[in-house]
């Protein structure tokens, strides 16, 4: 008689798993409620158009007005929170200075990603949480809200608050629509400097041909 074990978790593997948060840990950690979430979804889709695997990160002032939003296109194999806690660091210093030197946090910085599948958490979006979560402190700002954007609407997170538009794939219907009526070429974004231009999206390719928008806004 033989008997099987199972190998024991990599090292790698147990770490991965260990950057990621519940729902109920999310839930408890005091995450500031948005003020008008179905506006800020609404602004950030229209500067950025997500499509699946697109993150976009925004900064909201003390007043919860949009400061400054950053969008990129996710890279990473595996979810781990490590990784897109270094995707989010690098984007927050591209647009917007930090706040370490406060004694406190007076700017939060939201979440919103577009991915396929269905509404409910995912491992993916536990990654997601704490990498929002570290990348915040590294930058002296206050962790809000995490927002998904699936094929079924938006939905932020333990909020229990959401719609129907938009959606995961909005902005390729909205893209289509431009090209087809030749108002705009290039679906109405140019490409440009990314976030050294207030108050406009630029798109930049990086060496992963990755693209990146960015605004700074004043």
């Amino acid at each position: 008689m033989t008997f099987g074990f199972a190998p024991p978790p990599s090292a790698a593997s147990s770490s991965r798993l260990g950057r990621m948060l519940e729902p109920a840990e999310w839930a408890a950690a005091g995450i500031p409620l948005l003020r008008n979430p179905r506006e800020l979804v609404t602004s950030l889709h229209s500067r950025h158009l997500p499509t699946p695997r697109t993150a976009v990160v925004a900064v909201l002032d003390p007043e919860q007005h949009l400061a400054a939003s950053a969008s990129f296109a996710r890279r990473a194999a595996e979810a781990d929170g490590w990784e897109f806690r270094n995707a989010l660091l690098a984007q927050l210093r591209r647009v917007i200075p930090h706040d370490l030197r406060l004694r406190a946090p007076v700017r939060t910085a939201v979440l919103l990603y577009c991915r396929e599948g269905e509404a409910r958490w995912t491992e993916e979006d536990g990654a997601w949480l704490w990498g929002l979560r570290d990348a915040c402190t590294l930058h002296g700002l206050r962790c809000g809200a995490y927002i998904t954007l699936t094929r079924t609407g938006w939905q932020v997170l333990g909020e229990g608050r959401g719609g129907r538009r938009p959606h995961s794939h909005s902005a390729a219907r909205q893209d289509g629509s431009r090209a087809g009526a030749g108002t705009e070429s290039g679906g109405g974004r140019e490409d440009g400097g990314g976030a050294s231009a207030p108050t406009r999206a630029g798109a930049t390719k990086t060496p992963g041909e990755v693209l990146l928008r960015g605004t700074a806004v004043r």
